[in-house]
């Protein structure tokens, strides 16, 4: 999709440059100018080009802290294509701390949007063509929703190959062939022929400091894949376990939690992922896995409403005895990693 030109919010970007941009979008009530914060980098020699994005949703923290990270590692010198960073596109949730947009919309349900519709519409819109058509490849970076976290995962499309590819490439254990959603960004990328990964890790409104080393390591591990550094990265290759599918075990009471699975933890059918109690601590549920696998995301508060969705597990045909150790194996080598903003690209598992 690249040429020689590139030109972002009216600003033309020449082959070896770096740029720091502001593409405005609808101002604050307070008349305050409100932009989406873009840094791009561009190598002399041309090629594809490559976006990573955070914070599509406003409270979700982790990726504007992995493009941080990026912006200042010493791996990012780009021997050929461009890399467009984009910390922040919902810049309003962040703001407010919130998920969704000033006009109560979820803007990773609004894409493509419209230059005349809602203010997510809008943004969707502006994000779209000045972001997204100038990109053959992205990455969108996010967690889980509020009082929820996300075991390090990449969702694609893993039946065409070269995105299934760069998944594997990105070097965390599990991976998930997901359906594309109405009104997501990876749709709309899929519809403007972007291939697009979308990484999931960490909670909400926090900082989680594996989630973070993960998602630094993946970039780079793609970048590497696309023969876009200049500094080949060593690595052996991770074998990730793909699942074709996952569920939600809800809730069937109400009432206060008491957790007895983790994140990452293997579980088979019938074994008690947590027991749902009175405030007089009498047992009023247990919340029991359905399916043999592994836990990719659950709930954090301890209180539940009946019909919440407490664990969400992912089904394997693999062993998942071995998935769970090379979980664990990963999350070592993470909590052993140098200070992230020059990381260690080595292997997650031996």
């Amino acid at each position: 999709m690249q040429d020689n030109k590139l030109t972002i919010a009216g600003v033309d970007i020449l082959p070896g440059q770096s740029r720091r941009l502001e593409i405005p979008v609808a101002n604050l009530y307070t008349d305050t100018d409100i932009f989406i914060p873009i840094h791009v980098v561009r190598a002399k020699k041309p090629g594809p080009t490559l976006f990573v994005s955070a914070a599509v949703h406003g409270d979700e923290l982790n990726g504007i802290e992995i493009i941080r990270r990026l912006i200042n590692s010493k791996y990012l010198n780009l021997k050929i294509r461009s890399l467009i960073l984009v910390p922040m596109v919902n810049v309003y949730g962040v703001l407010n701390q919130s998920r969704y947009m000033p006009d109560r919309r979820d803007l990773n349900r609004c894409f493509p949007g419209s230059e005349k519709g809602s203010l997510a519409a809008r943004v969707a819109s502006i994000f779209l063509e000045e972001v997204v058509q100038h990109c053959d490849y992205g990455i969108d970076l996010h967690t889980g929703a509020i009082h929820r976290s996300n075991l390090p995962q990449v969702r694609a499309n893993l039946s065409d190959p070269e995105t299934r590819a760069l998944a594997e490439a990105f070097g965390v254990p599990v991976l998930l062939n997901a359906n594309l959603r109405d009104g997501s960004l990876r749709q709309a990328a899929v519809e403007w022929e972007t291939k697009i990964l979308l990484y999931e890790a960490g909670q909400a409104l926090r900082f989680d400091e594996i989630s973070i080393r993960a998602g630094v390591r993946g970039v780079i591990n793609v970048l590497s894949k696309l023969g876009m550094l200049k500094r080949k990265i060593r690595r052996k290759k991770v074998m990730p376990f793909v699942a074709n599918n996952s569920t939600w075990i809800r809730a069937s009471a109400s009432g206060f939690v008491n957790t007895l699975k983790e994140l990452g933890d293997q579980v088979t059918k019938g074994d008690i992922l947590a027991d749902i109690g009175t405030p007089f601590g009498d047992s009023l549920a247990k919340v029991t896995a359905n399916k043999s696998g592994i836990i990719i995301g659950k709930q954090n508060i301890p209180l539940a409403q009946e019909g919440d969705a407490m664990f969400h597990i992912a089904y394997f045909s693999e062993s998942d005895e071995n998935i769970a150790s090379i979980i664990e194996k990963m999350q070592v080598v993470l909590e052993e990693s140098p200070e992230l903003s020059s990381p260690d690209i080595e292997s997650i598992v031996d």
